[in-house]
């Protein structure tokens, strides 16, 4: 079967694991899913993550993150740029996620990154997603 948004599929996989109130989610790795999950680790999205070499592309794993009361960290996930729509802004017009509560996620030409650390670097890009 072939996929037309993977990034799509990461985020429903994610979505739908947190809703669920699982701990885990699989998905299957690619370069682009491994950066997403760097980045929503490093914003505290998710606790952690590890690519397990099983099949011919491996899968990653992420572990969800919940607050001490059960309450989950990610409220809501978003795809913003999809295959039929490509969204792209320079640096000032990189979207702020619920007053930064928020990270927009931002391809850039130095890789994949947060809104904040474009705004940072002074790029724009394509903005893949927004989470919060």
């Amino acid at each position: 079967m072939t996929m037309t948004d993977p990034i799509s599929d990461f985020l429903t996989r994610v979505r739908n694991a947190v809703q669920a109130g699982k701990d885990r989610c699989d998905v299957p790795a690619s370069k682009l899913k491994l950066e997403l999950s760097k980045i929503l680790q490093e914003e505290g999205f998710i606790r952690t993550f590890k690519v397990l070499e099983e099949g011919p592309q491996g899968t990653l794993r992420i572990y969800l993150r919940y607050s001490s009361d059960g309450e989950p960290v990610i409220h809501g996930l978003q795809r913003i740029s999809r295959p039929g729509l490509r969204v792209y802004r320079g640096t000032s017009k990189l979207p702020q996620v619920r007053s930064g509560i928020g990270v927009a996620v931002v391809s850039t030409s130095k890789g994949l990154m947060s809104d904040a650390r474009a705004r940072e670097l002074r790029l724009g890009g394509e903005i893949m997603c927004r989470v919060w």
